[in-house]
């Protein structure tokens, strides 16, 4: 599933439909088969940990598109006047043809409309994103920091993934930033200093969003297969001390236990 990073860069892509018009909506999904959205004047799309939010302006009426890619969903934008190939638009759940460009959800699993003011309805569960650019940082840190530390008992890697602790963070940067800390994923909360892997989480993800910047890294190379330290890397060597990766699968249906990976050596 893409991770918060992810989602925040492609909200940033699906910018480029700000202040156009929409030509024409086809939407694809049973619930809203006979919307129309044609006239509608975007206004913008921001991300919400690992949910996408589009507004508009129709006719006053102020509306919101809420999409979430979870593991297959895929946001496809073309130029004015293009339009996927026919062998894709069998995977379309909505098409969106603006004045500007033509954005295409395929494979999506949630596209629903909502007022812009019942927002919360969908995303109002969440807990902090560090990447929220309307809130100071520092403020998202605490926040993050207090709702972690009231589950001491939780396990660490757990409490992370949860979204309504904090959002945005998935797998991978989970999987990295106990390694990063030198924590067991799963030590109790109560048994980690919680604000400095916190405050790493924020810094880590803020850098990988920077528009010139490298994207997600951990060990800061980009090569082909080296940009992790432990997540993925189940047997192999630890890029620190050698010692052999450990892996733990998740366990279907317990959100509580995923795809799990640590060094024994430099994590205790």
């Amino acid at each position: 599933m893409p991770e918060g990073d992810t989602i925040y860069r492609l909200a940033r892509r699906l910018g480029v439909l700000t202040g156009t018009e929409v030509q024409k909506s086809d939407f694809r999904v049973a619930r809203h088969a006979t919307a129309d959205l044609r006239g509608a004047r975007v206004l913008g799309t921001t991300s919400r940990g690992k949910h996408l939010l589009t507004r508009f302006d129709h006719g006053g009426e102020l509306i919101t598109l809420h999409t979430h890619l979870r593991m297959d969903g895929e946001w496809s934008i073309v130029g004015a006047g293009k339009t996927l190939p026919r062998r894709l638009m069998g995977e379309a759940r909505l098409v969106l043809m603006t004045t500007g460009a033509t954005a295409t959800a395929l494979r999506m699993p949630v596209v629903e409309l909502l007022p812009t003011s019942a927002e919360d309805t969908v995303v109002g569960h969440l807990g902090p994103d560090l990447l929220d650019d309307r809130r100071d940082v520092g403020e998202l840190i605490t926040e993050a920091t207090r709702n972690l530390e009231a589950q001491p008992d939780r396990p660490l890697i757990a409490a992370l993934l949860d979204q309504r602790v904090l959002t945005g963070l998935g797998n991978v940067w989970v999987n990295e930033l106990c390694f990063l800390r030198g924590h067991l994923p799963l030590t109790p909360v109560g048994e980690v200093e919680v604000e400095p892997l916190v405050r790493l989480a924020a810094r880590a993800m803020r850098f990988a969003v920077q528009p010139t910047g490298v994207g997600r890294v951990t060990t800061g190379n980009t090569r082909p297969g080296q940009r992790y330290y432990v997540y993925g890397r189940g047997n192999e060597a630890c890029r620190r001390c050698g010692t052999p990766l450990l892996f733990s699968a998740e366990i279907p249906n317990d959100p509580e236990v995923r795809h799990t990976w640590w060094c024994p050596s430099c994590q205790t």
